[in-house]
């Protein structure tokens, strides 16, 4: 597989002096029907003290188009759509918000983002902070294994499959996107195979980028993984989040000059 054009032709985000805090944070998979998720996150992005806010894809469980902000079809999904924005442009006054595209929102674009008041990051990129490079994607890239999901990827960003999908109505868009949903709760149930990244493909990505350490989300498996020794190279999995589960899984992944990269639950996050 090649390398994606970004690791070369995009900007490298070099964080400002005055950053002394980053959380990263993925796969919350909002919708109006979890209600307890999405509370946990309104309390975290009202209360985080970090200088800046990555979200690393799936931010939302379904993004259909960035016409839902304005016709959402009913009064519970219209408040949840506009909820979410209020908070995302309350939490960017007081840090700076980023968002990258993941494998269930890769259809927002500059229209919602410029609404919500955030950044929008080309997958994978490059973070400069604390006088090292992290480089940065969602994930669902570079789980190559999983060869079916790979050619619905390439087929969903593709420029003339999402012209035609967004010309659908909306009512349309939301019925695919639930019988999608559908199918990968099915798959679950069954209990297909589980795909992780594949760590020569990560080592080629940290290589090209002259990073270090990939953060990363996509496979709802936390953990820190060692890639080599000789360059040092890691990887760091983001947890996704749902509150109704025991033990919740409600995460955030914060470096900090002073402390390093470190893996927090919600309530240690927000502690003031």
């Amino acid at each position: 597989m090649p390398l994606p054009a970004s690791l070369t032709d995009s900007e490298t985000l070099v964080a400002p002096d005055h950053w002394r805090c980053v959380d990263f944070i993925s796969d919350l998979h909002l919708q109006a029907a979890h209600a307890d998720t999405y509370a946990a996150w309104v309390r975290y992005m009202s209360a985080s003290e970090a200088d800046a806010i990555f979200i690393l894809g799936d931010l939302f469980e379904a993004w259909v188009g960035d016409d839902v902000l304005d016709a959402a079809p009913t009064a519970q999904e219209r408040v949840f759509e506009q909820g979410c924005q209020v908070v995302l442009k309350r939490a960017a006054q007081r840090a700076s918000v980023y968002f990258m595209r993941g494998n269930r929102d890769f259809l927002l674009d500059q229209k919602a983002a410029q609404a919500c008041s955030m950044r929008l990051l080309d997958d994978p990129c490059c973070l400069d902070f604390d006088k090292q490079r992290w480089l940065l994607s969602h994930g669902d890239e570079l789980c190559t294994a999983d060869r079916p999901y790979q050619a619905f990827r390439a087929m969903v960003r593709g420029s003339q499959w999402q012209q035609d999908f967004l010309a659908r109505s909306l009512q349309e868009r939301q019925g695919v996107a639930r019988e999608m949903r559908a199918q990968s709760e099915a798959r679950k149930t069954r209990g297909e195979i589980f795909f992780d990244v594949d760590s020569d493909l990560a080592l080629r990505w940290l290589s090209q980028a002259q990073a270090q350490t990939l953060i990363h989300g996509h496979t709802h498996q936390p953990a820190q993984h060692a890639l080599s020794q000789q360059p040092l190279r890691s990887r760091w999995v983001l947890s996704d989040w749902d509150a109704s589960a025991q033990p919740p899984r409600l995460e955030v992944l914060r470096l900090c000059k002073d402390t390093g990269l470190r893996r927090l639950a919600l309530d240690a996050a927000i502690k003031t």
